[in-house]
């Protein structure tokens, strides 16, 4: 399984690379300030972003003085996040978010956006667990995904259409139980905020 994941997500954000800027990162950039502003972390915070892609989450903290760290699995993706790069206080990294580079505790937030889903269940049960380690104690969780539309004629419009575009993950990770995943990693949950008409949600939590 983790060799085919391997593969096939590099493969994947590999041809994505090109226009992901254009077609995620720029369109959710009030959403990534949104975020910033519900953590409200304390100044000095030092900050990992998971995942981060082209690197919109972690601009969205860079800006706000942090001192952030922005990983990813694909090079393509870094290469254009490292060109956008203007902040000293950034720095982004090729790692395997299964095996995060840094002590227990690093860190005081940890985010990952939109990329749970691309995962496979053990896979994605690894990045959660690593998360809660580099995380303080009482540090925060921040956690952007999808989500099933509880209005029924919303779901039967957008669950097709997201699938559509997604990779093979999607439909597994959209019906299982994220809340229970991280609750048995150890995160509390105290605050969701759904977004997108239900279509995704925001999960700020506590490291136990």
């Amino acid at each position: 399984m983790s060799k085919d994941y391997y593969s096939y997500i590099k493969n994947w954000f590999r041809k994505e690379a090109p226009t992901y800027n254009i077609l995620v990162d720029i369109p959710l950039s009030k959403l990534r300030d949104k975020v910033v502003n519900i953590v409200n972390a304390k100044e000095g915070s030092k900050i990992l972003d998971i995942a981060t892609g082209t690197g919109g989450q972690a601009f969205a903290f860079a800006k706000k003085g942090y001192d952030v760290i922005g990983i990813d699995l694909s090079k393509d993706m870094l290469k254009i996040a490292n060109k956008k790069n203007r902040y000293k206080n950034l720095k982004f990294k090729v790692t395997d978010a299964t095996c995060i580079p840094f002590e227990n505790g690093h860190f005081n937030v940890s985010c990952i956006s939109f990329a749970l889903h691309d995962m496979p269940l053990s896979i994605r049960k690894k990045v959660l667990e690593e998360m809660v380690r580099i995380t303080k104690t009482k540090g925060i969780i921040v956690i952007l995904d999808y989500a099933l539309p509880k209005n029924k004629i919303t779901r039967f419009l957008t669950y097709p259409f997201i699938k559509s575009y997604e990779t093979k993950y999607f439909p597994e990770f959209i019906k299982s139980d994220l809340g229970e995943l991280l609750e048995n990693d150890g995160i509390e949950i105290e605050k969701k905020l759904s977004i997108f008409l239900g279509c995704a949600k925001i999960l700020i939590g506590i490291n136990l």
